[in-house]
């Protein structure tokens, strides 16, 4: 029977074109509040472009989507608002210490930009010994904690990752996965396009898997690493 749960994110052939090619093409989406969704697929299978079309970065040019109860097009402003928008890059401020990077985006969220309400954002993902560091410092390991920080700063229902696993060692590997389990016990929607298959039956209740933009397999993650695995893809470690 299909749950009462309520969606967080539904698509119904949403597709988006880059010139001539499709980068999505009728891809339908069911996303229940409260979970975690795996997106995965090929580099260039159009991951990354739901996850823009989601946080209404782009608009679909075909479809519909509906975010937060909010359909992207028409109420453009509150979908936004629902989301927050982990991207492929991480879009920081090098000569800027790590805090400075979270007190930035806090002024213009209207939240504390204090020292000690911040700090524990930086502890979250392993780097409030680093607060004061400029983050040309970083390893990309770090710079992919840090964005993750000022992502989960929003405090949006909807988080989405796009590969949140990236340039991580496995201790980072584990506090990442920690970090998204804490907000999942907090009620977020995490919607994650990942390489990293075992991971994203790990972590997952449901996923799909794209393929020159059509979805050509979606079920429960557990089954991911299977079902990716027939689709051709190869386990990133």
């Amino acid at each position: 029977m299909t749950s009462a749960k309520t969606l967080a994110i539904e698509t119904r052939g949403v597709s988006r074109r880059f010139g001539r090619r499709w980068a999505l093409a009728e891809v339908d989406l069911q996303v229940e509040s409260g979970t975690t969704f795996v997106l995965s697929g090929r580099n260039g299978s159009g991951k990354s472009t739901l996850l823009r079309v989601l946080s209404t970065a782009i608009r679909p040019d075909l479809g519909q989507a509906r975010v937060g109860g909010f359909d992207v097009r028409s109420h453009r402003d509150a979908a936004r608002r629902a989301t927050s928008l982990l991207g492929h890059y991480s879009n920081l401020y090098d000569p800027l210490t790590a805090l400075e990077n979270l007190q930035l985006p806090a002024r213009f969220l209207g939240k504390s930009q204090g020292r000690s309400e911040l700090l524990p954002a930086l502890e979250q993902v392993g780097l409030a010994e680093r607060a004061d560091d400029p983050v040309a410092t970083f390893s990309a390991g770090m710079r992919k904690r840090l964005s993750l920080a000022r992502a989960l700063l929003k405090g949006a229902p909807i988080l989405l990752l796009d590969e949140p696993f990236g340039a991580l060692d496995p201790p980072g590997f584990r506090l990442v996965a920690d970090v998204l389990e804490s907000a999942r016990r907090d009620g977020v929607t995490v919607v994650m396009a990942t390489h990293q298959l075992q991971r994203g039956s790990e972590l997952g209740d449901r996923a799909l898997v794209l393929q020159s933009g059509r979805v050509v397999w979606t079920g429960p993650a557990p089954e991911l690493a299977t079902a990716g695995a027939a689709a051709g893809l190869a386990e990133s470690r």
